[in-house]
C-alpha cells in the first residue's frame, strides 16, 4: 500500500507545481472573491503539512518555526500586497518536503504504520498512522490540489491538465 500512496502523492505534488508554474510572485497572493485561499497560503500550508507528517515518522523538523502560525491548521492566508515568500522559495520547498516525506514513507515498516498517534485527541478519526498518513498525504494533498485549480480558474487563468 505505500508504494501506491507514494505513487499518488507524487502525481498530487505535480499538479501542485503546473498550477502555478506560469504565474508571478504577485499572481500568487490574489484573492478573488470566493476563493478562501490564495496559492501562496496553499503551498506553504501543504509543505507545512508535509513537515508535520514526516516529523511523526521520524523526520527532523526543518521548517522554521513561523510556519506553523503562517500555514499550519488554523491559519489563513494574510491578505498582503506582494508575498512573503516567492514562488522559486515555495516550489523549492515543496520539492524538499516532497523528498523528505517520500524518503519516509519508503523506510516506514507495518509496526510504524500500526503505531497510535502521540495525540491522544486525534484518535477519534485516525486511530492509528497509517490512518493518519492516508488522510494527509493523499487526501489532504489532493484536495488542497483541487483548491488551487479552482484558484486559478478565479483569477481569470485556463487549467493547466485535469487531475483524476
Amino acid at each position: 500500500m505505500l508504494s501506491e500512496l507514494i505513487g499518488s502523492f507524487e502525481y498530487t505534488v505535480d499538479f501542485i507545481a503546473k498550477q502555478v508554474a506560469d504565474l508571478t510572485d504577485d499572481d500568487l497572493v490574489s484573492q478573488p472573491p470566493g476563493a478562501p485561499n490564495h496559492a501562496a497560503w496553499t503551498l506553504g500550508h501543504v509543505i507545512f503539512s508535509c513537515h508535520e507528517v514526516a516529523g511523526e515518522l521520524g523526520v527532523e523538523r526543518w521548517l522554521p518555526s513561523e510556519w506553523e502560525s503562517r500555514f499550519g491548521y488554523g491559519s489563513a492566508p494574510a491578505p498582503q500586497a506582494s508575498p512573503q515568500l516567492g514562488k522559486a522559495e515555495l516550489l523549492s520547498s515543496l520539492t524538499e518536503a516532497r523528498t523528505r516525506l517520500r524518503d519516509a514513507l519508503r523506510s516506514a515498516n507495518e509496526r510504524a504504520l500500526a503505531s497510535p498517534l502521540p495525540d491522544a485527541a486525534a484518535d477519534t478519526y485516525f486511530p492509528t498512522m497509517g490512518h493518519v498518513l492516508v488522510q494527509v498525504v493523499a487526501g489532504h494533498t489532493a484536495y488542497h490540489a483541487g483548491q488551487l485549480a479552482a484558484w486559478r480558474r478565479a483569477i481569470g487563468r485556463a487549467p493547466v491538465e485535469v487531475y483524476v
